[in-house]
C-alpha cells in the first residue's frame, strides 16, 4: 500500500501496532514515538507530514474534468457543448466551482416571446458532474455527460 493511498486511521492502527510488538519484545515506547516511526517507515520525515498527505488522500476524490476539457450536457434544461475554463474545489466539501465557455450561446429562458442566452457560465457540481441546486421542475440545473 503506498503513502499515497493510507489513511490515518489505518496509520494509526500500524503504530499501536508497532508500539504492542516492541512492548512484547521489552523495549516500550510511547504511542507518539510508534507514529514518528510508522511515518519515517513510509519515507516521510515525520507523522505531521504523513498525516498531511493521508488526510488529503482520505478526502481526495478524482476531478470529474479537467480545466480545457470539451464537454457536453445540459445548462438549464439545454444541451450544450463547450470547454471547461475553470475548476476548483469548493474548501472542505465533495463539491467543485467550474466555469464554462459553450460553443453556443444558450437560451435560459423558457417563455417563447422572451430570450435570455448565456455562452459563459460558472456553477457548482459534485464529483459526478451533477448541480447540487434544481430549477423549479426539480431537474439540476447543471448536467455534464460523463
Amino acid at each position: 500500500m503506498s503513502m499515497a493511498t493510507l489513511t490515518i486511521d489505518e496509520l494509526k492502527s500500524q503504530a499501536r501496532r508497532l508500539r504492542d510488538a516492541m512492548s512484547g519484545g521489552g523495549t516500550p515506547v510511547t504511542h507518539s514515538a510508534a507514529l514518528e516511526l510508522v511515518a519515517k517507515s513510509h519515507g516521510a520525515r515525520d507523522w505531521n507530514t504523513i498525516s498531511a498527505l493521508a488526510a488529503r488522500s482520505d478526502n481526495a476524490e478524482p476531478a470529474p474534468v479537467a480545466v480545457g476539457a470539451v464537454v457536453s450536457g445540459e445548462y438549464l434544461g439545454q444541451r450544450f457543448r463547450g470547454k471547461v475554463l475553470s475548476l476548483s474545489r469548493l474548501s472542505q466539501s465533495s463539491y467543485y466551482a467550474i466555469t464554462l465557455h459553450f460553443d453556443d450561446p444558450v437560451d435560459v429562458v423558457t417563455f417563447d416571446s422572451f430570450s435570455a442566452f448565456r455562452q459563459r457560465v460558472t456553477a457548482t457540481i459534485d464529483g459526478k458532474g451533477v448541480s447540487p441546486r434544481h430549477t423549479s421542475n426539480g431537474r439540476p440545473h447543471l448536467v455534464l455527460d460523463l
